[in-house]
């Protein structure tokens, strides 16, 4: 499993390990990363440890499953690190406005679990979609029926004005991938600059200049930040910003194969890509291919989010971890007896975007590739 850090967007990089390293703890297994290791479901996975009666998994799967878990040091071990938060056999509210919409909700949510079920508190979920009228009975559900603490997220990365009663919970609250302006909750999100910086400075490291890149729809701050790292990264490297290099998507499929289209039709087209999202990235895999081009040979590709489609992808495809499930775990080791809403200012935390470097970036060709639009090669 990949190690999360707490980054500080403004402070040098080299002062960034030595200020983590006392920080550092060992990093949990979870049952993801044994599904992953003995090539099944997570379901799988948790059916065989949990022993669910009425499950037909067959032998050699519950084999491989625990052989996975011994081998990662899941068994007897996962669970033995208590949370922060003191009593047992507590209920924590956990709120969410959308939970259909990507998967980041509900690995935060898993996150959530694990450290809860640490020290064997249940966690007990709703959701709002921020709706004016049920918002606040979700929120009166959860606490007259006797949360001892309350988890708040949104699942795009915002400020939230937070309505009156929420000050007025005396519980302790914590706000995940959300902030507010008065700074009266704790609360953590994704580090979306360093991640855009991070994936363009692996672009550069591999010799190209001329790089693209594909962002999000621009009023989200997630675009924002990732397309600030985006341009830090160039002005670190002497690299002058080119706006024609940068294309507006709205984070599908689709929107990836049009901007993809664009860049390639350039008098200059870029030697990489930088796509905001994975889901952008295929769309720009399937652009290139129908031009006629190699990845990486002839243009290297850079995503974001490590869906789990990335690594299925011909090449595999280097992108940054979202790390929501830490995130999902920090917000329980963070649900302090003193962590009261309004009782003081909490800074807001940042979780690394770690780069997972695979197959889809290598140097810039020594020669411009010749592009063959796919309708070309279909005369």
């Amino acid at each position: 499993m990949r190690k999360t850090k707490i980054l500080d967007e403004h402070e040098p990089a080299a002062m960034k390990p030595a200020r983590n390293r006392k920080a550092s703890r060992p990093e949990r297994v979870t049952m993801m990363d044994i599904a992953k290791a003995a090539g099944c479901s997570q379901a799988a996975v948790s059916f065989v440890l949990n022993n669910t009666p009425g499950t037909r998994i067959s032998q050699l799967t519950r084999e491989r499953v625990f052989e996975a878990a011994r081998a990662l040091g899941y068994m007897g071990a996962t669970y033995a690190t208590p949370t922060s938060y003191s009593g047992l056999d507590n209920v924590i509210g956990f709120a969410v406005d959308q939970l259909a919409t990507s998967p980041e909700a509900i690995v935060a949510i898993e996150g959530a679990r694990q450290a809860s079920w640490n020290a064997g508190n249940v966690l007990l979920v709703t959701q709002t979609l921020s709706d004016p009228v049920m918002e606040p009975k979700a929120i009166n559900a959860l606490t007259s029926g006797g949360i001892s603490a309350l988890i708040y997220m949104t699942i795009y990365t915002r400020e939230v004005e937070l309505p009156a009663y929420f000050y007025k919970l005396n519980i302790p609250t914590v706000l995940l991938n959300c902030y507010t302006a008065d700074y009266a909750f704790p609360c953590v999100v994704p580090s979306e600059i360093a991640g855009g910086q991070s994936s363009t400075r692996h672009l550069i490291a591999h010799g190209h200049h001329r790089i693209a890149t594909i962002t999000g729809e621009i009023w989200m701050q997630a675009a924002q930040d990732r397309l600030t790292g985006y341009r830090r990264a160039l002005a670190t490297a002497d690299i002058p910003f080119d706006p024609e290099l940068v294309i507006e998507g709205d984070w599908s499929a689709s929107a990836g194969y049009a901007a993809t289209m664009k860049l390639l039709a350039l008098k200059e087209p870029p030697t990489a890509i930088f796509c905001q999202n994975d889901r952008t990235a295929i769309g720009c895999y399937e652009a290139l291919k129908d031009a006629g081009l190699r990845i990486p040979q002839d243009m290297s590709v850079v995503g974001y989010d490590d869906e789990d489609i990335s690594r299925h992808l011909v090449p595999p495809l280097t992108t940054s971890v979202l790390p929501h499930l830490a995130m999902g775990q920090w917000s329980i080791e963070h649900l302090n007896p003193e962590s009261l809403p309004g009782k003081k200012r909490y800074p807001i935390t940042k979780l690394e975007c770690s780069l997972v470097k695979r197959h889809s970036v290598a140097a810039p060709p020594v020669k411009r590739p010749k592009i063959h639009r796919s309708e070309q090669n279909a005369q």
